[in-house]
């Protein structure tokens, strides 16, 4: 498992607990070094789970109203749990994090989706974060991330070309 995968399953296990317990009623503090001393207590993840966690909550009504966007039939509130936080994390790194490409917030969230999960939360996650993609891309909404590849990958393309020339 990579680092920045194994923190974004910390991340997410944080807003779980988080979320199970109530939301104001508990320390974040105390949660992220529950969850660390759990998963990985020798992984210094540079802050990310603390950083993330932290802004995922600081923008949660904006999450909260995207999520229930793009999920016309259901509520963030009538979703399992699991389900509701991965997308909170999905939704934040799609949206907001601009140092993660679209794709990698897309496919990081589906596979906390079909590991921790039921049967169709990888689908469901795909589903609902691939609607917010299509409509940010609709709207002209680029990421700084996804420039920068797609820069690299012109730049690529391009002396490819005149290495076959």
């Amino acid at each position: 498992m990579s680092n920045r995968h194994l923190a974004r399953t910390m991340a997410m296990q944080v807003l779980y607990e988080w979320d199970f317990r109530g939301k104001e009623a508990i320390r974040l503090p105390e949660v992220v070094a529950l969850v660390r001393e759990e998963f990985a207590p020798k992984f210094d993840d540079g802050g990310y789970v603390e950083q993330q966690v932290g802004e995922i909550i600081n923008r949660l009504p904006e999450i909260d109203t995207t999520i229930n966007t793009f999920m016309p039939n259901w509520t963030v509130d009538s979703i399992t749990i699991i389900d509701r936080n991965i997308l909170r994390l999905g939704v934040y790194e799609l949206r907001f994090d601009q140092s993660i490409p679209s794709k990698v917030a897309i496919n990081e969230a589906i596979e906390l989706g079909k590991k921790f999960g039921g049967e169709a939360s990888g689908k469901f996650v795909n589903g609902v974060l691939g609607a917010i993609l299509k409509d940010m891309a609709a709207k002209g909404e680029k990421k700084q991330a996804d420039v920068e590849r797609e820069t690299r990958r012109d730049a690529g393309a391009a002396a490819s070309q005149t290495d076959v020339e």
